[in-house]
């Protein structure tokens, strides 16, 4: 497993890497990962392998590899894997790449981050286009590509990435589960009884938190901002009611999820949004934005509202219809959990296992 993100940085793609791991540990078979910055040595019973890497400008906990291509052939040549999971491949995905087609190894590419809607978030056309050619190229030369979302599969496809699949990510039904609603933490943030409604994830700018400001005047609800980032101390001046709780994991995280009322996503580069699927197991209705994965994730009238891009009107209806309706609050919230509760990692997890066959089995049939 090749991660261009990885402990102790926690974000999406390290959270689907570990939950890979953990699958492949239960399961018997063998793994390897390599990944940059300052890594444990073991993970899940696993070696890690150290790449050197750089701290991203403005966000020095994100490592950005530094490419050492001697290096990563020799590694993969030593461990010879049957396949070499590529997970949000950009700077190190046409090294491994090359690396992987020189051993006749297997690549499954796993598409994760927009980073080319990023670039347009902030304003950077031609560093948007750039950064399209250079997925491509990554990509169109993998065994297999794994979409998170049939949203982002056909962006790929339009692109010209051949052989994309769709892979979901799983949840944690155990960890975001409505039994996870605690009266005392309520009581804590909503004091007068108020509708909370909470964004979980990193504050960065293409998540769009500030879109939230358009709430801060409704009544009776209180916004909750769960995470951090490098647009905190901007969010706090623009969010002036909002309870910003920090990092949160483990239990903590659980249950501050699970006691919200309604969840809330306006970034529109989520290749799919894993945040609202813990939501939505959690039992708590999302209000997103319509586009990128949340197009899949959400059923707009039944599991919460979409709203169109840069309607933020809109997103104050929403969450507005939401907070003065209890009893559609826990319709939404029931189907919303009934939607994803099936969708645990191992059975997630089974499918790419199936996917890494594929790939295998196309290397073996080429080479017969």
């Amino acid at each position: 497993m090749v991660s261009e993100s990885f402990l102790p940085h926690v974000n999406g793609v390290t959270g689907s890497v570990l939950q890979v791991l953990r699958h492949l540990r239960r399961t018997g078979h063998e793994a390897m990962v390599i990944a940059p910055g300052d890594p444990p040595r073991t993970c899940e019973g696993f070696e890690v392998v150290a790449l050197p890497s750089v701290g991203f400008p403005g966000y020095p906990q994100v490592r950005v590899p530094v490419v050492v291509t001697g290096r990563l052939v020799r590694e993969l040549a030593r461990f010879a894997p049957d396949v070499i999971h590529l997970a949000s491949p950009f700077v190190l995905g046409g090294v491994v790449v090359r690396a992987a087609a020189s051993l006749d190894i297997p690549v499954v590419a796993i598409y994760q981050t927009d980073v080319a809607g990023f670039a347009l978030r902030y304003g950077l056309t031609a560093a948007s286009n750039a950064a399209w050619r250079r997925i491509s190229s990554i990509h169109e030369r993998a065994h297999i590509t794994l979409a998170p979302s049939p949203t982002a599969a056909r962006e790929l496809e339009r692109h010209g990435v051949p052989r994309v699949r769709v892979w979901p990510r799983g949840v944690d039904t155990a960890a975001f589960s409505p039994t996870h609603r605690v009266v005392d933490l309520r009581a804590r943030l909503a004091p007068s009884g108020e509708v909370l409604v909470g964004f979980v994830g990193r504050l960065a700018a293409e998540k769009q938190v500030e879109d939230l400001a358009v709430l801060g005047d409704l009544p009776g609800v209180r916004l909750v901002i769960i995470g951090d980032g490098p647009e905190r101390e901007r969010l706090t001046r623009r969010l002036p009611g909002a309870y910003f709780t920090g990092v949160l994991s483990g239990i903590d995280l659980s249950r501050a999820v699970a006691s919200l009322d309604v969840a809330v996503h306006p970034g529109p580069f989520e290749t799919f949004c894993q945040a609202a699927q813990e939501a939505m197991a959690s039992a708590v209705p999302v209000v997103a934005v319509g586009s990128g994965g949340l197009l899949d994730l959400v059923d707009s009238s039944r599991t919460g509202w979409l709203y169109p891009p840069g309607d933020l009107q809109g997103l104050r209806a929403h969450v507005a219809d939401l907070a003065g309706d209890e009893s559609k609050r826990w319709a939404m919230g029931t189907a919303a959990h009934d939607a994803v509760r099936a969708r645990t990692w191992p059975v997630v997890c089974d499918r790419l296992l199936r996917h890494y066959d594929e790939a295998a089995r196309s290397v073996a049939v080429r080479g017969s």
